[in-house]
């Protein structure tokens, strides 16, 4: 079992912190700081840079918290916050990733989530720190707080798409003046 917990750990964790490396640099195919502004005002954010460097921020620091398995529940509540915002944002598409949708986030959601819950086991810093197991209650506190908190991100920094005027009315065939 701890073997398993820490395959799941450093890839959720290492994928997690990955992607927020991509948001803030050119590294790992990333497009730079500039890059990941222009996603999150193209998918509607406020905040620019500021939006960007706080969302890569907590992906890098929450994932490398997971990897290494220390103080898990903290850990999970930030993957947890940060991939609902992006949940949010891929809803409309529906599920699939190939459409764009919410698929990645999810499952990055739940990962974290069964972490919190089950702990990060033998081979963490946790444990190597002595750390006693966290509650139960704690950890559901933490993975909720996580949810709640990227749901709050959402409603504050996100604008509400423009509406769009209705296009002007094309005169059908048998209306046009000859």
């Amino acid at each position: 079992m701890d073997t398993g917990l820490l395959i799941l750990r450093l890839m959720t964790g290492l994928l997690l912190a990955g992607h927020g490396v991509q948001k803030v640099s050119f590294r790992l195919g990333g497009s730079g700081l500039a890059g990941g502004t222009e996603e999150f005002q193209r998918d509607g954010f406020r905040g620019g840079a500021l939006t960007a460097l706080a969302a890569g921020a907590a992906q890098i620091g929450s994932g490398l918290l997971l990897a290494a398995g220390a103080l898990t529940p903290l850990a999970a509540a930030g993957a947890v916050g940060v991939m609902t915002v992006a949940l949010t944002v891929k809803w409309p598409n529906g599920l699939w990733v190939q459409k764009d949708g919410y698929e990645y986030p999810l499952v990055l959601i739940t990962a974290a989530a069964a972490l919190a819950l089950t702990g990060a086991g033998r081979h963490s810093v946790d444990r190597a720190l002595d750390l006693p197991p966290w509650p139960a209650w704690w950890s559901l506190t933490a993975v909720a707080a996580g949810a709640a908190g990227g749901l709050a991100t959402r409603a504050l920094l996100h604008r509400p798409a423009p509406s769009t005027p209705p296009a002007p009315e094309i005169p059908s065939e048998g209306t046009r003046p000859r």
